[in-house]
């Protein structure tokens, strides 16, 4: 169950939230014994720290938590989400100290500090439970907790347990959970209904390749959300080495991302059309696996110079992009976990996105400062262009040389989204270090940061 907040109880402990400036004026103000309390344990406020002081009768009266300062604040995502893990089992309400324009972040932060993917291991669970604030939309936090959630638990799944006929099993149920309509092309069918690429990239697996469409909403602005959803990666003929396929469980990662955002768009009632497109498939290794050097025909007549088999995702995005500009929405975003470059670009943290809309840049820039949600903007650099036109066909999935990689790719994507305004995020999809809020694993990424976004994008 995703994590929601405690019911409000009188007996619930109070928390004080105390930056590293305001520690002495605070404890100034403290009887005699909170001081020496506090002082023999040693707090100051610094960003992560937890105590609980006791009150006269020896049961704990109080407990305080550590903000830090700005310069600490800065390194850190969710403040308030280091000090809740460090908290002994209980219920807990803010009493002072939390910034109201970081209530909704912090905590969001805080019932992240739940989370355990266990599935297959149990494990012990988060046991200092938090009542929301008086004034905070909890339920609009909770329907961000859960949107979490869901995509970390897809992306943590081993592929195992996560191929295509799953992934479109976990579509059907969050279209079924907020009555959106979901239809899905398998097999064969892909190559009657014009989708090859799709077809191509997962004809080796005896895991049937498909495309998922959901549909939600019936008026305003209409966005289209398109998802890799390559279930595991082996590179296909151009096979990875053991140490690069040990991740590959998380290849769909954009596909777990765009339905953890279609969750918190449904969930919200936003006054939008919804639809959410993921190829999804596994690049396998078998004798019908597509080759190195082939000539592939795509949705949108275009022919592609196969030059690296494990250059797959954007492959599976070009039909489905080419699918959602034959729509002509108003606004097209794709998420995928597309390229390594992105990774040494801009690190696992950062989300890289690519636009052509300044204003839509500016808007997400904004809310991902306000959502503790970091993202980064890349150019659609026109002169590389011809780095993707290789002589033999009109595009080329793998450049050759090693440059400007991240780019290039959302150059080819940019080619099937044809005039539509097209957003594109190359995500990493995975946290590598366990941090306050965000364990080792399956992440979301710019999904936030874009739920927010939208209604200045799409002027909601």
């Amino acid at each position: 169950m995703p994590p929601v907040f405690a019911a409000s109880s009188p007996d619930a402990c109070p928390v004080h939230v105390i930056a590293s400036d305001t520690f002495d004026s605070w404890l100034s103000g403290q009887p005699q014994r909170v001081q020496a309390w506090v002082s023999a344990q040693g707090f100051t406020g610094t960003c992560g720290q937890a105590v609980t002081v006791p009150g006269a009768d020896g049961k704990v009266e109080m407990a305080l938590a550590g903000f830090g300062s700005a310069a600490q604040r800065a390194r850190r995502r969710f403040v308030l989400a280091e000090a809740a893990a460090k908290l002994p089992g209980g219920t807990y309400r803010i009493a002072s100290g939390l910034p109201e324009e970081a209530a909704a972040t912090e905590t969001l932060g805080w019932l992240l500090t739940a989370y355990r993917f266990d599935r297959y291991k149990k494990s012990a669970a988060q046991t200092a439970s938090l009542v929301a604030p008086e004034g905070l939309n909890a339920g609009a936090v909770e329907s961000l907790a859960a949107a979490e959630c869901l995509t970390r638990d897809l992306i943590n799944t081993p592929a195992s347990d996560m191929g295509p006929q799953e992934l479109q099993a976990a579509a059907e149920a969050l279209a079924g959970e907020f009555g959106a309509s979901c239809s899905v092309v398998t097999g064969a069918d892909l190559l009657d209904q014009n989708f090859p690429l799709i077809h191509t990239v997962g004809r080796a697996s005896d895991r049937a390749p498909r495309l998922i469409d959901i549909g939600w909403g019936t008026s305003g602005p209409r966005l289209t959300l398109v998802g890799k959803g390559v279930c595991f990666d082996t590179g296909g003929l151009n096979l990875k080495p053991g140490s690069n396929m040990a991740l590959m469980k998380k290849d769909m990662g954009g596909a777990a991302n765009v339905l953890g955002l279609a969750r918190m768009i449904m969930a919200a009632g936003l006054q939008l059309q919804l639809r959410v497109l993921i190829p999804a498939v596994e690049n396998a290794v078998s004798g019908s696996a597509f080759r190195p050097g082939d000539v592939l025909m795509s949705r949108k007549g275009l022919t592609i110079e196969n030059n690296n088999t494990d250059a797959e995702g954007r492959l599976v995005l070009a039909d489905a992009l080419a699918l959602a500009a034959e729509d002509t929405p108003d606004l097209l975003i794709s998420m995928a976990t597309l390229t390594g470059a992105a990774r040494v670009a801009v690190g696992p943290d950062l989300s890289p996105f690519y636009t052509g809309n300044d204003a839509d840049a500016a808007a997400l820039a904004a809310s991902a400062a306000r959502t503790a949600d970091p993202v980064w903007r890349m150019p659609f650099h026109d002169p590389y262009e011809a780095m993707i036109e290789p002589g033999i066909a009109d595009l080329d999935n793998a450049p050759s040389g090693g440059f400007a990689g991240s780019i290039t790719a959302a150059l080819f994507l940019r080619r099937f989204a044809g005039d539509t305004r097209y957003m594109h995020f190359d995500i990493y999809g995975w946290t590598p270090s366990a941090a306050p809020g965000q364990p080792k694993g399956g992440a979301l990424q710019g999904a936030r940061a874009l739920f927010a976004a939208l209604p200045d994008m799409l002027e909601l």
